[in-house]
C-alpha cells in the first residue's frame, strides 16, 4: 500500500464511499433488470 501521508484517512474514506456507490449502482441495475425481465415474461404470456 502506498504511503498516503497526512491525507490517508480522507483518501481511504473516498475509496470506500466510491466502492459503496458503485456497488449500489450495480445492485440497482441488477434489480431493475430482474424486474424488467419479469414484466417482459408476463407480457409475453398474455
Amino acid at each position: 500500500m502506498p504511503d498516503l501521508g497526512k491525507y490517508a484517512t480522507e483518501v481511504l474514506l473516498s475509496y470506500g464511499v466510491t466502492i459503496l456507490l458503485v456497488a449500489g449502482l450495480v445492485w440497482v441495475s441488477w434489480r431493475q433488470s430482474v424486474a424488467a425481465k419479469r414484466r417482459l415474461e408476463a407480457l409475453e404470456d398474455e
